[in-house]
């Protein structure tokens, strides 16, 4: 009877954490929706603001950041991966609104070293979530994308015709991850059980 009890304790937890991820990952795509249209909007039109929200997105990271660690504390796993992250988007907050006084060029070159750091984390986080609640491929793909992106930004951080916009594509990619891995949370958050593949 124990054993039945504690499996249905741990499925009951596993399936609190899956809800509260997918409510997370779909505030996130959210924000991220919001955050390309106004980068597009504004950065041709108002340097000054496009620069404020380049600012801001590291510093939305950090708010997500601690709702997952938020959501994650009683799932028994470790949070030093999300601390880390958590740390490297504070740090990454003001180094980008330093760089920004130094140029654009300078603060995406900030912002890529950051989006391969944080791709690094993410990755780490999908493959550890991956056994437990399922439903991660879209978040070991956008580590992966976002790794891959932080190098891309760093080397073409100079060239004339790029710029802040060209940060909103990154940040697209992002929406459609999460819109991804919060579907494929559904099951396990209604207290379903995950596959192999998931």
């Amino acid at each position: 009877m124990k054993t039945d009890k504690t499996s249905n304790n741990q499925s009951h937890n596993i399936a609190q954490t899956a809800n509260a991820l997918r409510s997370l990952y779909f505030t996130r795509m959210a924000f991220s929706i919001v955050w390309v249209t106004l980068v597009s909007v504004y950065a041709k039109t108002s340097p000054q603001i496009a620069a404020v929200l380049l600012v801001i997105y590291p510093a939305w990271d950090v708010v997500g950041t601690l709702l997952d660690i938020r959501a994650n504390r009683g799932s028994g796993n470790s949070l030093k991966p999300q601390f880390a992250n958590a740390i490297i988007s504070i740090v990454t907050t003001f180094a980008v609104g330093f760089a920004l006084t130094v140029g654009v060029p300078a603060a995406i070159i900030v912002f890529g070293v950051w989006a391969g750091l944080t791709g690094i984390i993410q990755l780490i986080l999908g493959l550890r979530r991956r056994r437990e609640l399922g439903g991660q491929w879209p978040m070991i793909l956008s580590g992966g994308q976002s790794l891959l992106a932080g190098v891309v930004f760093i080397i073409t951080a100079h060239d004339p015709t790029k710029g802040i916009a060209s940060l909103a594509g990154y940040s697209a990619f992002g929406a459609f991850y999460y819109l991804l891995a919060a579907i494929r949370l559904t099951k396990t958050a209604r207290g379903g059980h995950q596959t192999a593949l998931d």
